[in-house]
């Protein structure tokens, strides 16, 4: 359902402060959402946090993310790092090969560091964040609630918001200073504002499934290319895996549907036997991929974040990731404004988050879309050409360091919290 065109009203004037509800509107409490309303926290601007969702429901959601060693610092600096790292799983290595060929394998010390990143289920994460939310007086949940309309005034937002509670669905009017798009790839806030994307869909889909495995998974992370597409193998706490198994449309779909003795069958070839027999524990989940980045990140009063602003192709665990580094991103934009007394819904502060992460974003999705279809098939250019650039990963440690540094998140800008957080690591130790 389109959002509604607002009836004006009287302007918003930024000199009254009573004319505003809120400094900032999040649509959507998803990871992203959630993410930057507790890096809010100590900022001295008053958030409201819109989720259509009942937090319980928001959070069921049977999905399970890579998470980058950035990603651990900036939750680290937020304060919610102690609630996630004893219920998700670090891993100690990479291992990457191409359809049973001599891979590379990468490890801590290749980057000086204890691990290479960690995996974490959507539950444990976002119940992190959500719980994380009840200690922050600045903060107010409008849940389950839905945007129905918007108006961009010169000076400020007005939303029209309705109440999602059955018993009593109340419609109130919500001004703010600036709207923070956090509402996923099909976002209606994006769509309403005209803002265009670019991109498009893949060939190929997705199954997800857990597995038990018969030996210890040693925390290790797997990345296969098969000419059908990746196989990835993430380490999961309690001794298990969760699979991302990408394969041309129809085959997917022939095998989310085959039967679990079958399918059991195709699964142990792709997995290998380096953890013996493997047993499925969960449901299979198959989802369609897409790359997308919009036309721009921000106009007066409005930005987007996380998936309403970029998709990636999961190989690399890469999509998340680019979502938690946005709302860091802006959260320090918005803080470091409202401090200087800018309009932290102007465009010139908007610009800001825009110039740090379109373009860092953009390098992800060409680098997980170069990967997909480089390994992707059996074009023998491409085949020498990846051949190449495994040995070149093996052999030279300039490359491989690099190339690790660009999937932990090393690479690029860091928030001024993640940079202090790793002086202070560095001068302790």
């Amino acid at each position: 359902m389109p959002l509604q065109q607002l009836t004006r009203e009287t302007p918003v004037t930024c000199g009254s402060e009573s004319a505003f509800d809120y400094d900032v509107a999040i649509a959507g409490g998803g990871i992203a959402g959630t993410t930057l309303a507790a890096s809010l926290k100590d900022s001295g601007l008053k958030v409201v946090l819109i989720e259509a969702l009942p937090p319980s429901v928001a959070s069921s959601r049977n999905q399970v993310y890579a998470l980058s060693l950035l990603s651990g610092q900036i939750f680290q600096a937020v304060g919610v790092w102690e609630r996630i790292l004893p219920k998700i799983t670090p891993f100690n290595q990479i291992s990457l090969s191409d359809s049973g060929q001599e891979g590379v394998r990468f490890q801590p010390g290749d980057l000086g560091r204890e691990t290479l990143g960690y995996v974490g289920e959507h539950q444990v994460l976002l119940t992190a964040l959500q719980d994380f939310l009840t200690d922050c007086a600045n903060v107010t949940w409008n849940c389950p609630s839905e945007v129905l309309g918007v108006e961009y005034q010169f000076d400020g937002v007005v939303l029209e918001v309705r109440s999602r509670v059955e018993e009593n669905p109340e419609t109130q009017r919500i001004r703010t200073r600036v709207l923070i798009a956090a509402d996923g790839s099909r976002s209606r806030i994006r769509e309403a504002a005209g803002i265009k994307t670019r991109g498009w869909k893949y060939w190929q889909s997705c199954i997800t499934v857990q597995v038990k495995p018969e030996k210890p998974h040693g925390n290790i992370a797997y990345e296969r290319f098969w000419p059908s597409g990746p196989f990835a193998i993430l380490p999961l706490t309690e001794n298990r895996c969760n699979i991302v198994w990408t394969a041309p449309h129809a085959e997917a779909k022939a095998l989310a549907a085959l039967d679990e003795a079958e399918f059991l069958l195709e699964l142990q070839k792709r997995y290998g036997e380096q953890m013996g027999r493997v047993q499925p524990i969960s449901d299979r989940r198959v989802f369609s991929v897409q790359l997308m980045q919009s036309s721009r990140y921000v106009q007066p009063r409005l930005a987007l974040i996380g998936d309403a602003a970029h998709c990636c192709h999961p190989v690399g665990g890469q999509g998340q990731n680019l979502g938690i580094r946005d709302a860091a991103a802006i959260a320090e934009i918005l803080t470091q404004a409202h401090h200087r007394g800018e309009d932290i819904g102007s465009l010139a502060v908007l610009k800001r988050y825009e110039r740090w992460r379109k373009l860092e974003n953009l390098t992800i999705l060409g680098f997980t879309d170069l990967l997909d279809r480089l390994f992707s098939n059996q074009f023998l250019p491409a085949v020498i050409l990846r051949h190449l650039g495994l040995w070149g990963l093996r052999t030279l440690p300039p490359v491989k360091q690099l190339a690790l540094r660009l999937m932990t998140g090393q690479l690029g800008r860091h928030p001024e919290t993640v940079k202090a957080l790793s002086v202070l690591s560095r001068s302790s130790g």
